[in-house]
């Protein structure tokens, strides 16, 4: 069951990833005035990769516990809104808008950590790097938005 679930979640999270195929950076964003702190773009894909495992792994190792219905709530919450963010900021070149989302999916990422905690503390743990790499993200977001 436990690897029917990780499947399930990770097809979950592809489906968030592949907005990132759908709405590409493309000029707009090579434009763009970035802080010098910008990753360079291959880190990007190699990050995300790792992280919708960790991701993945962290629900499966949840969902099937006793009273998870929250923590799995925050769960599908923060996929549903890693998969708006590059819409918002790349498809309407928005990044006042990708501020929006990012900072809504940093508070559903810290409450799907803090629902699993009491339930999985290696789940919780396994969140841990997204959740720092969307502040991250967020600062990044942020000083994209005030620079232009």
């Amino acid at each position: 069951m436990f690897w029917m679930i990780f499947v399930t979640l990770l097809l979950a999270s592809a489906a968030a990833a592949a907005t990132g195929m759908m709405f590409s950076p493309g000029l707009w964003y090579r434009g763009l005035v970035k802080p010098r702190w910008t990753p360079p773009n291959w880190l990007f894909p190699l990050a995300w990769t790792a992280l919708y495992l960790l991701i993945s792994l962290a629900g499966a190792r949840v969902a099937m516990i006793p009273g998870a219905g929250l923590a799995m709530a925050f769960w599908a919450l923060q996929i549903v809104l890693n998969a708006l963010w590059t819409p918002a900021f790349f498809g309407l070149k928005n990044p006042r808008a990708g501020m929006i989302v990012i900072s809504l999916l940093f508070v559903a990422i810290a409450g799907t950590v803090a629902t699993m905690l009491p339930l999985d503390r290696i789940a919780a743990l396994l969140m841990l790097p997204y959740l720092l790499w969307v502040a991250y993200a967020a600062a990044l977001n942020f000083a994209i938005w005030r620079a232009n």
